[in-house]
């Protein structure tokens, strides 16, 4: 039975496998992400994000996702170099993945199960859906798309204040 997001593994956008429980102890943000949507721009908050609280705890993952709108069409190293060259992403990249469906990643499959969205449907809508982790791995809250990343600070700030 899963427990927690340490539970899962995930793949570099550079191909090198990336174990969860290594992120025990952290705040995680993490966002299905793509590279020709109308919210792309956010890159720039999360990267910010990444910069502010980073030293504190934060990590945020960005998972590319090509299933709404087709607005993720490259391959993992166009879409790195897309990101590292518009947008200064320094934070880690995974593989591009799907959200929905029984293709699913499992750890997205584990973020809908545990904070549904909207009428507590678990789907992902739209790209730069937005789950925020604890320090425990325990999922505490789902922000859609159109929530900025300056507008997660207060919710970021409290994760990382409860478990230091």
């Amino acid at each position: 039975m899963t427990e927690s997001i340490f539970d899962f593994q995930a793949v570099s956008i550079r191909g090198e496998p990336v174990d969860l429980a290594s992120q025990r102890g952290k705040v995680l943000l993490i966002v299905n992400t793509a590279s020709e949507c109308g919210f792309t721009p956010q890159f720039k908050g999360l990267e910010k994000l990444w910069e502010d609280y980073g030293s504190r705890g934060l990590v945020v993952l960005g998972f590319p996702s090509n299933e709404f709108g087709g607005q993720d069409p490259g391959s993992n190293d166009q879409i790195a170099s897309f990101c590292e060259m518009n947008y200064g992403v320094s934070f880690p990249m995974m593989q591009k993945i799907k959200v929905n469906g029984s293709e699913a990643h499992p750890l997205w499959k584990f973020l809908k199960s545990e904070k549904p969205g909207f009428l507590g449907t678990e789907a992902i809508k739209w790209n730069f859906t937005k789950f925020l982790v604890g320090r425990d791995g325990q999922v505490l809250k789902r922000f859609a798309p159109n929530d900025t990343p300056d507008k997660l600070r207060a919710d970021i700030e409290a994760a990382l204040n409860a478990g230091a």
